[in-house]
């Protein structure tokens, strides 16, 4: 443990639910968001959203959603705040539970936060699959728990991802489209 480890103060949901602005709480640790995102991270989250909301809306027997920047409270100090994530399961308040797929867009400024810290805990949580989306180089990661750990299951600019949810429904999303 580091010398500001030992001696920061660290917070609870509680405490987070008096807060004002956009904040995430990591491990005890407040994290504030960075102002309202540029078009470009905005218009991927939309369109990854769109893409997976209409499939499953159409082709998939269980009702699973698609929930935008909804508090996934994941413990007494932990609560996090995915682009996007996707349950089968509608959520009236925050999320409880790990989402079947979890997204975050990534820029300069949210790079380590979403490709290490939010990886481990994802996996530690036991996302199924969890989307890296790059629109400043038009590509995407998409890694899916096998075994506990994340296995790099695709990683380019183009071509279909197919992801297979718990309950047998499959979204697919075409790279290249994403990025028009």
């Amino acid at each position: 443990m580091g010398v500001a480890e030992k001696y920061l103060p660290k917070y609870t949901l509680e405490d987070y639910k008096q807060w004002e602005g956009d904040w995430e709480l990591i491990e005890g640790i407040p994290y504030a968001m960075a102002p309202s995102p540029y078009g470009s991270h905005q218009k991927i989250v939309f369109e990854i959203g769109r893409t997976i909301a209409n499939q499953l809306k159409n082709d998939c027997n269980k009702k699973c959603y698609v929930y935008p920047e909804l508090d996934w409270i994941i413990s007494e100090d932990t609560v996090l705040r995915p682009d996007l994530s996707i349950l089968c399961k509608d959520i009236k308040e925050y999320i409880k539970e790990s989402p079947e797929i979890v997204v975050e867009v990534v820029s300069k400024s949210t790079s380590v936060k979403d490709e290490y810290l939010k990886f481990e805990i994802y996996q530690r949580e036991k996302v199924p699959f969890y989307i890296l989306a790059y629109p400043e180089i038009k590509k995407i990661r998409v890694f899916r728990l096998v075994n506990g750990k994340f296995d790099k299951y695709f990683d380019g600019d183009s071509g279909i991802v197919e992801i297979r949810l718990k309950n047998e429904c499959t979204v697919k999303i075409d790279v290249s489209q994403l990025f028009e």
